[in-house]
C-alpha cells in the first residue's frame, strides 16, 4: 500500500509484522473484529504475519484460525533479525511490550497499542503512532486518510 504524506513524502508499506501477546490478542484471546480487518489489510496487498516468543504456546492455534503466518522470535534481538530479513524500509509494527523494541527501532512504521497488557515505555517512546486498541492499529493502515492525518507535517 502507498500512502502519500503531506510534508513527509510517499510510505510504501507492504508487510505487517504483529507481536501476538499484549496486542493481537488480549490476555490470550483474539478481540472481535480483529479477523474481518486482517481480511481488509490482506486485500490491501499486505503480506500479514507475527513474531512472538510463544509464552501461551497458541501461536499455531491463532495463526490458523487468522489465517496468518507466524515466527517463533522469543528476544527482542530475534525479533530485528527476522525483520532484517525482510525489506525493512516497507515494514510497518504493531506492539506492545520490550521485546518489540529492537523491532520497532528496525522498521518503518512503528504502532504501539495500550490495551490490558499495558505498554512499556521504551517501547512507547520509539514508535510513531500510539493508538488504544489492536483495532484502531488496524484502522490506521485500512483508512489512508487516519494515517495521513497523524503523520502529516
Amino acid at each position: 500500500m502507498i500512502y502519500n504524506i503531506p510534508g513527509v513524502g510517499e510510505l510504501k508499506l507492504t508487510t505487517l509484522i504483529l507481536d501476538l501477546n499484549g496486542t493481537l490478542t488480549v490476555k490470550g484471546i483474539i478481540p472481535p473484529g480483529v479477523k474481518e480487518r486482517l481480511a481488509q489489510l490482506k486485500t490491501l496487498g499486505y503480506r500479514v504475519l507475527f513474531f512472538t516468543g510463544n509464552t501461551r504456546n497458541n501461536a499455531d492455534t491463532i495463526a490458523s484460525e487468522l489465517g496468518i503466518e507466524w515466527i517463533l522470535a522469543e528476544t527482542g534481538e530475534a525479533k530485528r533479525d527476522e525483520a532484517l530479513k525482510l525489506t525493512p524500509s516497507t515494514c510497518v509494527t504493531i506492539g506492545n511490550g520490550l521485546i518489540d523494541l529492537e523491532l520497532m527501532k528496525t522498521v518503518r512504521l512503528r504502532i504501539v497499542t495500550l490495551q490490558a497488557e499495558g505498554v512499556h515505555t521504551q517501547t512507547l517512546l520509539n514508535s510513531d503512532i500510539v493508538v488504544p486498541t489492536i483495532l484502531d492499529a488496524f484502522d490506521v493502515l485500512i483508512d489512508p486518510a487516519i494515517l495521513v492525518a497523524t503523520l502529516r507535517k
